[in-house]
């Protein structure tokens, strides 16, 4: 992977947390599957190596798409869909998550009308131009109707639903200014300095086999249909299971904490194990033992909503 050091800039990514899937390259079909091969082989043997976070290309995609904002004509989205990709590489294999920044825009969009003032809306991007967009959008839904995104991005929080893939085991948590060596590996902690000393900002995510990950929603979402059907993490286990289904069955399924590692500091980064805790708590749901699951989840949805309530702070 490119390092960060190459890539140094003041622009911090946002306090956003990604739940991606990166399918092998032959989920891809030609000629989409040589233009990834070929991106790869740009970046050298070593990129999307899977013990190293993709902080460093995280922030490349922050810059392009600041590039974006800075026409002095307001587009809604950009011109033209992004040939960039996050990379991985298990085993040998190579696994490609694209950014689809023009899909992942309109989805902005739709979550922008829906939460921001009409007023504050209408100034930054006028009525004309969120028309022109969802006109595009519709066209492109015409002629792509299969598409979906390879990644999901949540602001200020990470939904407890997007736990539910993982296990303590797959947890990796880089300090800033690690280097990510051979034993950073999920499951692991990697020793180094602390804040972006050594140029690399710390990095907290979760990567685990498309199979695995289907597997530990299903289960959790039969032991929350039977005890809680209504319940909001029931209805987010089926929302999560189905989006991983439209995904090749050997692809891998990455958390990734994005820019709330800067959000959250190094000892709350050190100490978090909401994976973990979560799946304690579907244990003991199955076990029987609801009072115990039932705590387990409301310090997890606290926890997280302390977080979310820092949007508002000044």
């Amino acid at each position: 992977m490119q390092d960060v050091t190459v890539v140094r800039t003041a622009v911090q990514p946002p306090y956003a947390a990604h739940l991606r899937v990166y399918e092998p390259l032959a989920a891809y079909p030609e000629p989409e599957r040589a233009r990834w091969q070929a991106y790869a082989a740009e970046r050298g043997p070593d990129a999307g190596e899977a013990a190293q976070p993709v902080a460093a290309a995280v922030l490349e995609e922050q810059r392009e798409a600041l590039a974006e904002l800075v026409a002095r004509t307001p587009r809604a989205l950009p011109e033209r869909e992004s040939g960039r990709a996050y990379l991985r590489v298990v085993d040998g294999v190579l696994y490609v998550c694209p950014w689809a920044t023009r899909l992942r825009s309109w989805q902005a969009l739709e979550e922008l009308r829906a939460g921001a003032p009409v007023a504050l809306l209408d100034t930054a991007l006028p009525p004309a131009t969120r028309a022109a967009a969802e006109a595009d959008r519709e066209r492109w839904r015409a002629e792509h109707p299969d598409a979906r995104p390879w990644i999901l991005t949540s602001r200020w929080e990470v939904p407890v639903r997007w736990f539910l893939p993982f296990g303590d085991e797959d947890r990796c948590f880089v300090p800033g200014g690690a280097a990510a060596p051979g034993g950073g590996v999920p499951g692991g902690e990697v020793p180094g300095g602390e804040g972006e000393r050594g140029g690399r900002p710390a990095a907290l995510f979760y990567l685990v086999p498309m199979a695995q990950a289907r597997r530990r929603v299903a289960r959790a979402y039969r032991a929350l249909r039977e005890a809680v059907p209504e319940g909001e993490l029931a209805r987010g286990a089926e929302r999560v299971g189905r989006w991983l289904e439209e995904f090749h069955p050997r692809s891998l399924v990455e958390l990734d904490y994005g820019g709330l590692v800067h959000l959250l500091g190094p000892e709350r980064l050190l100490a978090d194990r909401s994976a973990g805790e979560l799946e304690e708590g579907l244990r003991a749901l199955r076990a029987g033992d609801t009072a115990e699951a039932l705590r387990v989840h409301e310090e997890l949805t606290v926890r997280w909503r302390r977080v979310l309530a820092l949007r508002y702070a000044n």
